[in-house]
């Protein structure tokens, strides 16, 4: 079994009024820098030896990339409430009709100290 990883960056707004006091800090809007590790698990293709290329890799996390980068994430269609745990999973349905080897998604806030990781 072979396991491979890719990273990326975003920067994105958001809000999680819904979960606290209107007079807490996260009722207002405020803005992260996240971190993306995606895990791809399998068997290495006998001919080419790889998973996946990182080439493809890119390409799809890019588009995954493009729909958070520099967006508010409450206005994002699945992802009105955009705690860690959502926007790991948000990433995951993005990305897994396209990855069938993804295994392992990891979101983090680099600054704060905080992440999520989910497995599909």
């Amino acid at each position: 079994m072979i396991e491979i990883f890719k990273n990326f960056t975003f920067d994105a707004a958001h809000n999680l009024a819904a979960n606290v006091s209107a007079d807490h800090p996260y009722a207002r809007m405020h803005g992260h820098s996240f971190s993306v590790q995606v895990f791809l698990r399998g068997e290495a293709n006998s001919q080419t030896g790889w998973l996946m290329s990182f080439e493809d890799l890119d390409k799809a996390l890019q588009l995954v990339k493009d729909e958070l980068d520099h967006r508010t994430l409450n206005d994002i269609p699945g992802l009105e409430l955009p705690t860690l745990e959502n926007i790991t999973q948000w990433i995951w349905r993005s990305l897994k009709p396209g990855i069938p080897a993804l295994h392992r998604i990891s979101v983090w806030r680099g600054t704060l100290g905080e992440g999520c990781t989910y497995e599909g």
